[in-house]
């Protein structure tokens, strides 16, 4: 028999709900809230637990108050500008350039001669192409191996070395923050381009290459082009925490 309301008979589907079936219902949905409010609240401590910004003491964040420029001209460069080479800047007896390969080789020797600090032999992995190399001074393998400027002398002077004086410019020419023992190749073909136009061929050492230059521009003031800014940043990208060098 059917059921008759005022309006005539009540359908199965709108007969009365039972208590038992809404309260499920109600505890199914307020569980649900829970765990919506659960990950909304997890996502926003992960947020609030973001750095602000980069890491003190990275290279990005060095990278970020260094000037921004468009390169000048090349007009008036000379090597000499920059004073003589391989000064013994640090006047510890030895030249720049043996200091720096002292520092970055492996089982090194020296001149027998009484040539203070000479380097002769050593091994190095190259900061550049990643591979292992033999520096034999006299040799083609000592003629393979160069010490290059990472931040060249020609592209210094056009983004703020043309107005320092002679003495800033031979320490800097000299610095060995700025000196890196390298396969000669791969100095030739880096020459005085930025890291907007070069990077090393091996991408392991690209994080420390551009922080080395960004430490080299730190400490002179040098102004990095809008091209080289972009291109730092996006090496940086993969190794944000990337520690400044020293010397």
């Amino acid at each position: 028999m059917s059921s008759w309301g005022r309006f005539g008979p009540l359908s199965a589907t709108r007969r009365r709900v039972p208590r038992r079936t809404v309260l499920r219902y109600a505890l199914i949905s307020l569980a649900l809230l829970i765990v919506l409010a659960n990950v909304l609240g997890e996502r926003s401590v992960a947020n609030d637990a973001e750095p602000a910004g980069p890491l003190p003491g990275s290279a990005l964040d060095a990278l970020g108050r260094l000037p921004v420029a468009s390169a000048g001209p090349g007009a008036g460069y000379a090597r000499t500008a920059f004073g003589t080479a391989w000064t013994d800047a640090d006047g510890d007896g030895c030249d720049a350039r043996d200091d720096a390969l002292s520092r970055d080789l492996a089982n090194a020797t020296y001149s027998p001669h009484g040539v203070p600090c000479q380097v002769r032999t050593g091994t190095f992995v190259d900061p550049y192409t990643g591979e292992a190399l033999a520096y034999h001074r006299g040799t083609a393998a000592g003629d393979d191996v160069a010490v290059d400027h990472v931040v060249a002398l020609l592209e210094a002077w056009r983004t703020g070395a043309r107005a320092w004086d002679d003495a800033t410019r031979e320490r800097f020419a000299n610095d060995p923050l700025n000196l890196l023992p390298a396969a000669d190749a791969a100095t030739r073909a880096k020459g005085a381009r930025d890291a907007a136009s070069w990077l090393p061929p091996d991408h392991a050492s690209r994080c420390p290459y551009v922080a080395r230059r960004i430490a080299v521009k730190t400490d002179y003031g040098l102004a990095v082009t809008p091209e080289e800014s972009d291109a730092m940043t996006a090496v940086l990208r993969d190794c944000p925490a990337e520690p400044l060098p020293v010397g």
